[in-house]
């Protein structure tokens, strides 16, 4: 009986002991978030535009959708610093609170933007206005390359429940290109052409124990410049896809979204004068092919 009575004293006092510790985070400065990503799928007549526009958060926390007061996209040829021709899409908020733009469907005019206005030395650019700050996100239209053949390997990485997939491109020898795969669950992969020009390149993918057999994948090609390209390395390097790419921004990540307001000039855009002035995310125009393949064991 002496022996269970010191056992209790004893967890009693263990019990006490257990102290809930608050941790302070440091506060965050509030930006917005452009997942401004434009896949353009030219066997459709219009690309589809949906632009999703949040505000970054605290540690912890989920990013809420931004409403802006304007999103406007306008696009054509630049000749030494100006438009040759430009047309406009005026963006509006799909739903209220969806935090999600697309073009205007209450315009007199259509504001969706054809698949054939995006062709190579066409530039693209989003103007948003959000809290009375204006911010300018500029991009050039990215093509790219169909993928020749999807097949299931039997090789593996790391474990033996990976499943290994096998694709194969043909590079355009024309140029130097760059490259981003999509494999779906914001799995990226990005690829440069330096030691395969002009040569069809095959490289192997490997999913973990979360692919099963009978499941579809998609695999897409996306084109890219070699600022996005540059941007989709530095966010891989640091997110290890831990939540998408585009879903919890990294701070020391910077897209090709700037903060003009008060501007005269923004022909330079690299906030060298501003360095605390910018938004999260990229807007970015690019073609993708995409192919399926049913995984069989």
């Amino acid at each position: 009986m002496k022996k269970l009575i010191a056992l209790m004293v004893i967890v009693l006092a263990m019990a006490s002991c257990e102290d809930v510790i608050e941790v302070d985070l440091p506060e965050v400065e509030t930006r917005l978030v452009v997942d401004g990503l434009l896949r353009v799928d030219k066997s459709q007549e219009f690309i589809d535009v949906r632009i999703q526009m949040r505000e970054s958060s605290n540690f912890f926390e989920d990013n809420p959708p931004a409403q802006v007061e304007s999103a406007l996209i306008y696009y054509g040829v630049l000749e030494n610093g100006n438009f040759e021709s430009i047309a406009f899409s005026n963006l509006t908020e799909e739903t209220p609170g969806s935090g999600i733009y697309v073009p205007d469907p209450t315009f007199m005019e259509d504001q969706r933007i054809r698949t054939a206005s995006a062709e190579p030395g066409v530039v693209f650019v989003l103007q948003v206005t959000h809290k009375g700050r204006k911010y300018f996100a500029q991009t050039e239209y990215a093509p790219t390359v169909p993928i020749d053949n999807l097949e299931q390997g039997t090789d593996t990485l790391f474990d033996e429940e990976e499943t290994e997939i096998i694709v194969s491109f043909t590079d355009n020898g024309d140029e130097d290109n760059f490259y981003v795969f999509d494999f779906m669950n914001s799995e990226f992969l990005v690829v440069e052409d330096e030691f395969f020009q002009g040569q069809q390149f095959s490289f192997s993918y490997f999913y973990d124990d979360e692919i099963t057999a009978g499941e579809t994948v998609t695999v897409s090609i996306l084109g890219a410049t070699e600022e996005f390209y540059n941007y989709m390395d530095l966010v891989l390097e640091q997110t290890e896809n831990n939540g998408g790419v585009f879903q919890t921004p990294v701070a020391t990540v910077r897209g090709n979204v700037f903060d003009i307001t008060g501007l005269d000039n923004i022909t330079i855009l690299d906030n060298v004068e501003r360095p605390n002035d910018y938004a999260l995310g990229y807007f970015g125009v690019v073609q993708e092919f995409s192919r399926e393949l049913t995984i069989t064991d």
